[in-house]
């Protein structure tokens, strides 16, 4: 069973993370011609303030 984990940013509508999951299920369906049903994909949203780029939080 494929356990697929997305970490981003919080902050997207729960549509286009809907749509996350959909596409990266598909993909991995196509890719090792393995059922959807045994597809596991989970998606967790850092806040911005756990976000670090050039040694700064994205939001302060």
């Amino acid at each position: 069973m494929p356990i697929i984990q997305v970490q981003m940013m919080e902050g997207r509508p729960k549509e286009k993370v809907a749509e996350l999951i959909r596409n990266v299920t598909n993909t991995v369906s196509e890719t090792l011609d393995a059922p959807k049903e045994n597809i596991r994909v989970i998606v967790t949203e850092i806040p911005k303030t756990h976000w670090g780029k050039a040694g700064e939080p994205v939001e302060k």
